[in-house]
């Protein structure tokens, strides 16, 4: 039975059929597969609990480029209840308080963080590896916790009618108490362990790229330019700018054949007081493709496995709430299990509560995701004649700055925000 986007009530779930075995595997770590924001933070929660956890991330480092690199307000406020904000926020990013665009011959202010009641009411732009870096570090004061790189997990095995641990393309067969996939929007493990998905659909891709600033140009943090027929969005990364090029899905071979002036001939329309910077995009190896995806799976979970994240659920980039929508699952997760597994009892039976806990603040998002990419960006890019005038909710929030207000706390803190509940066994 498929959900339809938007609904709070969660599918009948095909696992519930499962019995809840007695695990005897209490030594064993607890694995996280993915050692990206969810797997990362719910490693480092669990291991502050005293939970011997094991993160495996396939590649040797954190460095690729292009990811997702908005760590907003709701995640802030997390590693401000941990006491990390201040160190977080050391390492060099830019900060993003409100969001404009450039529409029918002017801009226009959409979005507005600055009247967040929390610590930090701006996106901060940081690189993701630098995110990932430091909650490695924060978590490796912990006995209990263990980052392996190079650790590329593919398959998962059973003990006793449960997901027992995972096999790693070393060939080692590691035990685990719990698995937690946290393997991303093209999951391995989910499909492993045969975990219903459903397609909500996207209408668009994105090329990432980058365009360096040349002399003195107006900040631009969080800023769209929209025309017919094109949506482009730049990220101010202080020396440089990041931008994210719109185009209907699936048209990316179409894109390119048309060669790279004419592509470069489409951005300096865009942004002609970048010219020069856009003349120097000269290979599209300089450029990086999302294929944009928008899913869920109707069940997180079987007895022994638990996904999260990007795993449980492919968010669309509209927003870029995406890496943060997984750190409040990774958080939901520790505050359900990290008890019980410190206390070396059976999970399985509290799976379902971690899906409980996140489901209608992730249907919620990807309802408004989904109104968006149907009602606004697929016939912007469809459209063909131009546009003359702003669309009215955008002339309403230039207006009355209030309003901006509504935008800013649906994409800084998201729906039925997570604190951290987790107990610390170092207290």
């Amino acid at each position: 039975m498929a959900i339809g986007v938007g609904r709070g009530a969660i599918a009948p779930n095909p696992v519930d059929r499962y019995s809840h075995p007695v695990i005897e595997n209490t030594h064993d770590p607890v694995v996280i597969a993915g050692g990206g924001p969810a797997g990362m933070v719910a490693g480092l929660l669990l291991a502050r609990a005293g939970v011997p956890v094991t993160v495996l991330e396939k590649h040797a480092d954190f460095l690729r480029d292009f990811r997702g690199d908005t760590v907003h307000p709701s995640t802030m406020e997390l590693f401000q209840q941990l006491g990390m904000l201040s160190d977080l926020l050391e390492i060099p990013h830019s900060r993003i308080d409100e969001i404009s665009l450039s529409l029918a011959g002017r801009n226009w202010k959409v979005v507005s963080f600055r009247d967040l009641a929390v610590a930090a009411p701006f996106i901060a732009m940081m690189p993701q590896w630098d995110l990932l870096d430091f909650i490695a570090a924060k978590a490796a004061r912990y006995p209990t916790f263990e980052l392996r790189m190079s650790a590329e997990v593919t398959d998962i095995f059973y003990t006793d009618g449960r997901v027992g641990g995972v096999m790693l393309a070393s060939g080692e067969k590691l035990p685990a108490r719990l698995v937690i996939a946290a393997d991303g929007r093209r999951s391995l493990l989910r499909g492993k362990a045969e975990l219903p998905l459903e397609d909500i659909g996207a209408p668009m891709d994105v090329l990432w790229f980058r365009l360096d600033k040349k002399g003195d140009h107006r900040s631009e943090a969080g800023f769209g330019v929209l025309e017919a027929g094109q949506f482009l969005v730049m990220i101010d990364r202080n020396s440089y700018f990041q931008c994210a090029y719109v185009f209907s899905k699936g048209q990316v071979d179409q894109l390119r054949s048309k060669g790279l002036e004419a592509f470069r001939a489409r951005l300096k329309g865009l942004l002609p007081h970048l010219a020069g910077s856009i003349d120097e995009i000269v290979s599209w190896e300089q450029t990086s493709l999302l294929s944009v995806a928008l899913d869920r799976l109707t069940s997180w979970h079987r007895p022994g496995l638990l996904a999260i994240g990007d795993a449980a659920h492919a968010m669309s980039p509209i927003g870029g709430v995406g890496i943060n929508v997984a750190v409040q699952d990774a958080v939901a997760a520790a505050n359900i299990l990290a008890a019980a597994l410190a206390r070396g009892e059976n999970p399985d039976p509290l799976l379902g509560d971690v899906q409980k806990a996140r489901w209608r603040a992730v249907t919620r998002m990807q309802s408004i995701q989904k109104l968006a990419q149907d009602r606004v960006i697929e016939p912007l890019l469809l459209r063909t004649s131009p546009i003359k005038k702003a669309f009215w909710p955008v002339r309403l929030l230039n207006r009355f700055p209030a309003l901006r207000r509504i935008p800013g706390r649906i994409i800084g803190l998201g729906f039925d925000r997570q604190s951290i509940e987790s107990p610390s066994a170092y207290d």
